[in-house]
């Protein structure tokens, strides 16, 4: 028996020669038993390999996931298929400021008016953003707020449900609930909402399309926006829930 030793690429794979009886020879690469790997020539750090998505959950540390856009964006419905993709509960901010205020958007608008309602908006946002890891569904106006977005960029992950207006109008025209859009031009309004509102919702974090596709294609585009974001911004030390 002989032993002996090549080099493929940077790996020695050794050769083992074996002599038998009348002379033949048979020859193994033992690749699989003594391969020896040599670091390349640049030694480079190679970066941290990106969660998969049963990781993105615990990844979050005590961060929210906060969906934002405009009315009829998807927010809640990309929103609770998300929290369940990544193992967290799901809060819909309206429905928790009606539980707190034991009346519905609709009549707060109309008994109060809309400062009224987004002063009590921003309070509420600032209560659940202590509550994470979970995925937060906002509603069209709580980012407009400057200390709402703060509290956002201190406590969670913002991302932008961008639709354009001719998904929008058709979303809407399935509903008739939203206060802002019960003038007499409702898409003229939507038109000046998507004017003052879409530059403030480009701060956000990461953005993705919501156009007429099913949900959970957008909710894949999400998890892999929100894959690439984390693998760059890991939690806070200490910041595991």
């Amino acid at each position: 028996m002989a032993l002996g030793s090549r080099r493929i690429g940077g790996v020695y794979l050794l050769q083992v020669t074996v002599y038998a009886t009348g002379g033949f020879r048979y020859k193994y690469i033992m690749s699989d038993i003594a391969a020896h790997k040599t670091a390349p020539d640049d030694a480079t750090p190679q970066p941290a390999a990106a969660p998969s998505t049963a990781q993105l959950g615990p990844a979050l540390g005590r961060r929210s996931v906060v969906l934002v856009g405009i009315m009829g964006a998807g927010k809640s419905s990309v929103g609770r298929r998300l929290a369940a993709r990544l193992g967290v509960p799901f809060v819909d901010a309206d429905t928790e400021i009606e539980k707190a205020a034991g009346m519905t958007i609709s009549e707060i608008f109309a008994a109060h008016g809309e400062p009224y309602f987004r002063a009590g908006e921003a309070r509420v946002i600032a209560r659940l953003l202590d509550g994470g890891p979970q995925v937060l569904a906002t509603g069209g106006g709580a980012f407009m707020n400057l200390e709402t977005r703060a509290a956002v960029r201190a406590k969670g992950i913002s991302i932008w449900l961008r639709a354009n207006l001719d998904v929008l109008s058709r979303r809407i025209k399935r509903r008739n609930d939203r206060p802002l859009l019960k003038g007499a031009d409702p898409m003229e309004t939507l038109r000046r909402l998507i004017d003052e509102r879409y530059p403030v919702y480009a701060e956000a974090d990461l953005t993705v399309e919501s156009r007429e596709v099913p949900h959970e294609a957008i909710v894949d585009e999400v998890i892999e926006s929100l894959r690439r974001f984390l693998q760059s911004n890991p939690p806070a030390e200490g910041a595991n829930p």
